[in-house]
């Protein structure tokens, strides 16, 4: 089965510094690609970039053949679970993800439908502002799933949570893949991301990279 994400010769240059230089790699359907460096090596740029929300300098990032940005309905093609700083403070799980389904025209029935997918309905009426480092994760991701797209983008997914929801988000992404989606998700998390990719691309210093099966 052929690649879902394609990244090839990716190049970022912020002045004088080189963010992401000559990245590639490719992601496929129903497998999680753990995308693992430390904190600084050009893994969220990376992201940014195949996501169309940082200009690239040199080679291509593309979701299904093309740039992100050609997409005629991106919602329903790439979920992105980035960070938890996107939802109002006052607005309710349930209203936040109203706002984003009809941005992008998708069926308001998929609010209900994700939120019970990510085990928050009930606190769908709870002010955002009241939820804790973990339930954000998961309204990320349920704002990722709205569309049901094929590819989905993990940034950090683990970052701050406690070991039971390391445990459902390690089973989640999981089911993710299994369903035959595409999971890129990226982490400095060596032990996290070794239990749960497939297939493991490791970038340091924006421009070396290194593919591997899966080690556990």
């Amino acid at each position: 089965m052929g690649a879902m994400i394609e990244i090839r010769g990716l190049t970022r240059r912020y002045g004088a510094h080189t963010a992401v230089d000559g990245l590639t790699f490719t992601a496929a359907p129903g497998q999680v690609t753990g995308f693992l460096g430390p904190n600084g090596a050009g893994k969220s740029t990376t992201l940014r970039m195949l996501l169309g929300l940082d200009r690239i300098d040199a080679g291509t990032a593309t979701v299904t053949g093309v740039p992100y940005t050609s997409l005629r309905r991106p919602g329903r093609v790439v979920g992105a679970q980035l960070d938890f700083g996107g939802a109002h403070p006052s607005h309710t799980a349930r209203a936040h993800l109203a706002w984003i389904a009809r941005a992008n025209g998708l069926p308001l029935r998929r609010v209900d439908e994700v939120l019970r997918r990510v085990d928050l309905e009930r606190v769908a009426r709870a002010r955002v502002r009241t939820f804790s480092l973990g339930m954000g994760q998961r309204l990320n991701l349920a704002a990722a799933l709205l569309g049901d797209p094929r590819v989905v983008i993990m940034d950090e997914p683990v970052n701050g949570l406690d070991p039971a929801g390391i445990r459902w988000m390690r089973s989640f992404t999981r089911e993710l893949a299994e369903e035959g989606r595409t999971v890129l998700l990226s982490s400095h998390l060596m032990d996290e991301i070794a239990r749960i990719a497939d297939h493991l691309v490791v970038i340091d210093r924006g421009g070396w990279s290194r593919a591997a099966g899966r080690t556990s």
